[in-house]
């Protein structure tokens, strides 16, 4: 079983946490929603990124909205790496997991609004490096 050090844990609970957020804060909606179809749509995870997710408290970084924004996309292209290097075969499929949150985020209110849309990219744009 691949153990992630504690560093690594942070990074990716900041990476898949913080993007959640980034989509559900991008317009005004439904948070609650938001934050439940989130959770669920994490099923797409292996079993031991899930066990890694919800293992601790998420950690956001600090600051202004755009300095939290700048530090959740760079722990997204910091998680790629970190996967990449424990098990190449969660690699294959995390970017497209996390991916999968924030449209589920996005659509939980039944609409995907520009400013989703934009996130939604950003995070795409953070996963292929």
């Amino acid at each position: 079983m691949t153990v992630y050090t504690d560093e690594e844990s942070r990074t990716l609970r900041t990476a898949v946490f913080g993007a959640m957020v980034l989509v559900s804060t991008a317009e005004p909606g439904a948070l609650d929603e938001e934050s439940h179809a989130g959770i669920r749509a994490m099923s797409t995870f292996p079993p031991l990124l899930r066990q890694v997710l919800g293992a601790a408290p998420p950690e956001l970084p600090d600051g202004s909205t755009a300095d939290v924004e700048a530090g959740v996309l760079a722990a997204l292209r910091r998680s790629v790496g970190i996967v990449a290097a424990r098990t190449p075969e969660a690699a294959r499929t995390f970017p497209a997991a996390v991916l999968a949150v924030c449209e589920e985020v996005a659509s939980a209110d039944g609409r995907v609004g520009a400013a989703e849309s934009a996130v939604v990219g950003k995070v795409r744009a953070a996963l292929a490096g």
